[in-house]
C-alpha cells in the first residue's frame, strides 16, 4: 500500500487510487509487488534536514528514498521536495504534475534496485522513468 503524508507544508495531492494503481503496476512490470510506502511531501529546507541529518549531505535534492525492501516487496519512503519539485519543472519545461510523478516512479526505480551514480546508471533511469510515465498516461486514458 502507498501512502500519502505531508510534513511541513500544505500539499494534497490528488489521484492518489490511479497513482497506486499505476506504482503497482510499475512493481509488477519489474517482478516486484507494493509493500509499505511512504510518500512525504514537504520543503526544501525539510529534505536538507533529513539529508543532514541521515546521510551526512549537505544539499538540497527533490527526492531522499530510504529503502526498507525485503525480497520481492518494494517498502520505503520517499521525501519529496515540493519546492524542487517545482523548480525542476520549470526548468525542464514539464508541467508539475509530470515532474511530481517522474520524481516518484524514480523513488520506486530506487527500491526496486536502480541507481543512477554513473552515467550509464543515468540513463537507464531515465529511459525506465521515461516507459512508466508513458504507462502511467495510457492508463489514465483507459
Amino acid at each position: 500500500m502507498v501512502r500519502y503524508f505531508s510534513e511541513d507544508i500544505k500539499f494534497n495531492f490528488k489521484g492518489r487510487r490511479g497513482n497506486n494503481r499505476w506504482l503497482s503496476a510499475v512493481a509488477e512490470k519489474e517482478g516486484r509487488k507494493i509493500g509499505e510506502v511512504n510518500v512525504i511531501f514537504c520543503s526544501d529546507p525539510y529534505v536538507l534536514d533529513v539529508n543532514r541529518k541521515y546521510l551526512g549531505h549537505d544539499y538540497y535534492t527533490d527526492i531522499i528514498t530510504f529503502d526498507y525492501c525485503e525480497g520481492e516487496v518494494i517498502s520505503g519512503d520517499l521525501f519529496i521536495s515540493v519546492d524542487s519539485v517545482k523548480d525542476n519543472a520549470s526548468f525542464y519545461g514539464a508541467s508539475f504534475d509530470e515532474e511530481l510523478h517522474r520524481v516518484i516512479v524514480h523513488g520506486i526505480l530506487h527500491l526496486i534496485g536502480y541507481d543512477d551514480g554513473t552515467d550509464e546508471e543515468k540513463k537507464t533511469m531515465r529511459e525506465k522513468e521515461d516507459c512508466y510515465l508513458s504507462l502511467r498516461k495510457g492508463m489514465s486514458e483507459k
